[in-house]
């Protein structure tokens, strides 16, 4: 069946079609952030180092940069030295324009500049400021580097991941990133909407990683302080159900199972033929199963192994256990549902012709989001936005000769 191909659409709206962002940030936060804005039809600006560009470009794949294809899309590039004379008057043009504006610099960057929250705020009293930040912009670390690898090892997270036989493990992605992203997105809609619809002003979000990664990793800091407990690190198994790992077929595929309800965990347990353990009270309650989780995995992994990945898949499908295969990107991309669905489109571009990415995501009946560009060159929009704002050609002209844009 094959990944589907979608084209852009230049002229489709999205419901954020009237929010207009200023996108000063680097690397996966904030473009992670502002893609969510931009799918939904926001009109996102990148604004970026002459020559250079967002770092994101520099990540690539056989000579390729697919990361900036990917979250570049749906968003227009500018070009501003920073470091320029000329840079604080410009900025702060742009920004009576523009609703939203992201940043990830260096702690107080942009107050070096001059540029900083108050003045940003005395030039568009309406504006949403985004500062994305490792540690967030108070405490004794708010000056320390931001990157998402810090903060996935001294969240915790790190500590619980892996086998605890073995060394603390890192996510193989940007992670906490990703999930500040999301968060970001989701702080910058609410302040908007604040503004549109009950006349508030122009707010900072404090957007930090560390606390963005903290808030999904349940309830850590409840259960050390009121049980003196540290979790360990227990693979894919799980200290909240049993059972629930990942089981080798015997034929080098792996099954992914969750019982993580009682009656889910009894209809495997008579599944595989073994009704006795419901009422053996070693395994009678969620409780009775974690305290014993590595027999229940040598019981259900046992049978299992018996059988191959097809076969056991097709088995708890028609039994109807919580199963599933675990998939590398090639095994998902050739998943009929994954095709039928359309999670993973191919989409024109300009370089090599086709680039496969997500689709946009959530789905909304009334308002979905939309593709309208594929990810822009460097200053691609330059003339467009500095005209926009006033800037007659040979300005742009003279500012782009003289290493300001």
């Amino acid at each position: 069946m094959g990944i589907q191909s979608r084209a852009f659409d230049a002229g489709a709206e999205g419901p954020l079609k009237n929010v207009r962002v200023l996108d000063f940030s680097r690397l996966v936060a904030g473009n992670m952030l502002s893609l969510q804005l931009a799918d939904f039809g926001a009109e996102v600006v990148k604004v970026e180092v002459p020559g250079t560009g967002d770092t994101l470009r520099d990540w690539r794949d056989n000579g390729i940069g697919l990361h900036w294809k990917v979250y570049g899309r749906n968003k227009k590039s500018i070009t501003l030295n920073l470091k320029s004379d000329q840079a604080r008057t410009i900025v702060l043009d742009l920004i009576r324009n523009f609703d939203v504006m992201l940043e990830s610099f260096r702690f107080q960057y942009l107050e070096r500049l001059g540029i900083g929250p108050d003045d940003l705020m005395k030039a568009n009293p309406r504006l949403v400021l985004v500062r994305i930040s490792g540690f967030g912009q108070t405490g004794p670390y708010s000056r320390r580097p931001g990157f998402g690898t810090l903060v996935e090892a001294m969240s915790g997270f790190a500590a619980n991941n892996g086998f605890e036989d073995r060394e603390p493990v890192l996510p193989p992605l940007a992670l906490a990133d990703m999930i500040a992203a999301l968060y970001g997105a989701m702080a910058t809609v609410i302040a908007v909407r604040d503004i549109e619809v009950n006349g508030g002003r122009g707010q900072v979000v404090d957007l930090s990683l560390l606390e963005s990664i903290v808030s999904i990793l349940g309830p850590e800091a409840a259960v050390h302080t009121l049980t003196g407990r540290v979790r360990k690190r227990v693979g894919s198994g799980s200290e909240s159900s049993s059972p629930r790992n990942v089981y080798a077929t015997n034929d080098g595929g792996y099954v992914a199972i969750s019982g993580s309800t009682q009656a889910m965990t009894r209809r495997l347990f008579t599944a595989i033929g073994r009704a006795d353990l419901i009422d053996d009270p070693r395994y009678r309650t969620n409780a009775d199963r974690i305290r014993h989780r590595h027999e229940v995995d040598a019981i259900v992994g046992g049978w299992i192994a018996e059988r191959s990945l097809t076969e056991a898949i097709a088995f708890f499908e028609e039994a109807g256990v919580t199963a599933a295969p675990v998939y590398d990107i090639s095994q998902f991309l050739d998943d009929p549902h994954v095709q039928e669905r359309g999670i993973v489109l191919k989409l024109p571009d300009d370089e090599i012709g086709e680039v496969p990415m997500h689709n946009i995501t959530p789905r909304l009946s009334g308002t979905p989001g939309v593709f309208r560009t594929p990810a822009p060159s460097i200053g691609q929009h330059n003339e467009e936005i500095y005209g926009r704002i006033g800037y007659a050609s040979e300005q742009v002209r003279s500012l782009r000769e003289q290493g300001v844009i």
